[in-house]
């Protein structure tokens, strides 16, 4: 009688997990099946008994929306866990739905993308989270590295790619060079800075509270890092703060311009920093190779056009700028024997 391994008959059961768990984001990608889950970090429980009512989609529904009764957040901050409970139930309600809701016989290796400055507190907060949602063994990959295996760069080689990973809590700068970071800088704003500066920019200009998804909606449909000729306008509701009524007032693009001209310069600073810290033979490689962007911060308007014009070097966009991290972190799961020492802490 001939017996077939628990793999070949339950599929991806057994199979094993990438996961970039981001501050804005959560994506899952299964071994040997690809990207099967892209939702916003976001879990709402019950305030009474912490369960979990919805996660994802969902979730970031409710926010800012619940009554007492219920609690609806992101458990992610600047990167790291923020809230180590809420993280655990949003990753096993994550590995769940990837299972059909129903308990995977062999609990999977789990690969994880970190923000290149995390602390080993942080980094053992993400490791326990995921083995109590249900890994066998954890691993670890910082951001910039996964970002550029997920971009395509050619890691192993005795050259420099550089990387600039912007996304919602941290943005990474590396240098990278034989499947090793020869220089990296993490700066602690992304996508969600943005959306607080601009939060403050209608509050101090206009007396109007909006929230951050506003902000963030803003952002998408008329931020930019250039002004161009074109001038573009969104009309966004808040409350007033004088009177107390809601409000409607229109936004240009300058002001949203004038409003990310903080964040955006923290970003080229960073950029600068690794640049000026780049061994010259790895100097030399960059004039030719240039800047790779991924995170969802790359699709800011014109933002590269920016860094090429403060740095001088050619500057492109990740063909999945969003999802560089996973699919990174993916391609060391298929060929974790070649990546294995190199990449995996």
């Amino acid at each position: 009688m001939k017996f077939w391994p628990a793999s070949k008959i339950f599929g991806f059961f057994s199979n094993d997990l990438a996961i970039d768990l981001g501050t804005a984001n959560t994506v899952i990608y299964v071994r040997d099946q690809g990207i099967v889950l892209d939702q916003p970090s976001v879990v709402a429980v019950k305030s009474s008994t912490s369960e979990v009512l919805a996660a994802g989609n969902n979730a970031k529904s409710m926010l800012g929306k619940t009554p007492e009764s219920i609690i609806a957040c992101r458990p992610m901050r600047d990167g790291v866990i923020a809230n180590y409970e809420l993280t655990e139930s949003m990753l096993r309600y994550f590995i769940r739905e990837v299972h059909n809701n129903r308990k995977a016989l062999v609990r999977p290796r789990m690969i994880i993308g970190v923000p290149s400055g995390i602390t080993q507190v942080e980094k053992r907060a993400v490791e326990d989270s995921a083995k109590q949602a249900g890994a066998r063994e954890v691993y670890t990959i910082i951001e910039p590295m996964a970002a550029a295996i997920g971009a395509g760069l050619p890691v192993e080689e005795p050259a420099a790619n550089m990387v600039v990973d912007i996304g919602g809590g941290t943005t990474e700068v590396a240098i990278i060079s034989l499947k090793d970071v020869v220089y990296c800088k993490s700066a602690r704003v992304g996508g969600d800075e943005m959306d607080k500066a601009i939060v403050q920019y209608v509050k101090r200009k206009y007396n109007l509270l909006v929230g951050e998804r506003t902000a963030e909606d803003v952002k998408i449909r008329i931020g930019t890092a250039i002004l161009s000729d074109e001038s573009n306008k969104v009309e966004i509701k808040g409350r007033d703060l004088v009177t107390g009524v809601p409000k409607t007032v229109i936004l240009s693009d300058a002001e949203v311009f004038e409003s990310l001209a903080e964040p955006i310069s923290v970003i080229i600073d960073a950029v600068r920093s690794a640049l000026e810290n780049a061994p010259p033979e790895l100097s030399s490689d960059l004039v030719d190779r240039g800047i790779m962007m991924c995170g969802g911060g790359a699709l800011l308007r014109n933002l590269d056009m920016l860094i090429s014009k403060e740095t001088g070097l050619p500057v492109r966009v990740a063909e999945n700028p969003l999802l560089s991290v996973v699919l990174g972190a993916g391609k060391v799961l298929d060929e974790l024997d070649f990546f294995r020492e190199a990449l995996l802490r």
